[in-house]
């Protein structure tokens, strides 16, 4: 008896396989490519530029992507008088770089809180977001560098009785 059912189930399921023939098979990355519509839709306001929050440390960064010649300000004065140091200029370029968009987006951000380091993590990590909601079909190439994630470190704070968060004062013996 239970040969039997064993027989209709393995039956009915080549049954099944014969009628699901013509769905996409591989892996759900494969299908996913596959796909000629985005995952998301374009998140745009009324003046057609992606607006998204970058936060680092201490810093926020408010930023507004939209097409251009490459140009970005940051609180008004532009990226090199900002940013005077190379390193930082480098930092906000990466999302560019990563997605071959270099000087195809014009930037405007505002960033309030934390040093120069932090607000540059910021406006990278705003330009990340925004990018993303302006062509969905690069936020796998910006989540995959890791740039939508927002990095969590912050200054550990101090404790009482220490010099620091961890140093202790110094001893004494005498």
């Amino acid at each position: 008896m239970a040969d039997e059912t064993k027989n209709e189930t393995v039956s009915d399921l080549a049954d099944l396989k014969d009628i699901a023939g013509d769905a996409p098979q591989g892996d759900a990355a494969d299908i996913a490519a596959t796909a000629d519509v985005p995952l998301r839709e374009q998140e745009l306001d009324k003046e057609g530029r992606a607006y998204a929050t970058g936060r680092r440390k201490d810093a926020t960064a408010r930023v507004w992507l939209k097409p251009g010649s490459g140009k970005v300000i940051v609180n008004g004065k532009d990226q090199e008088v900002y940013f005077a140091r190379p390193t930082l200029r480098l930092i906000i370029d990466q999302p560019f770089t990563i997605t071959d968009r270099q000087g195809q987006y014009d930037v405007v951000a505002t960033v309030r809180g934390g040093g120069l380091s932090g607000q540059a993590g910021a406006v990278k990590h705003g330009i990340s977001q925004a990018l993303a909601k302006y062509e969905p079909a690069l936020r796998s190439t910006v989540k995959a560098a890791g740039f939508l994630t927002r990095d969590s470190r912050v200054v550990e704070r101090k404790k009482y009785g220490r010099a620091k968060a961890r140093r202790s004062f110094q001893f004494s013996k005498r």
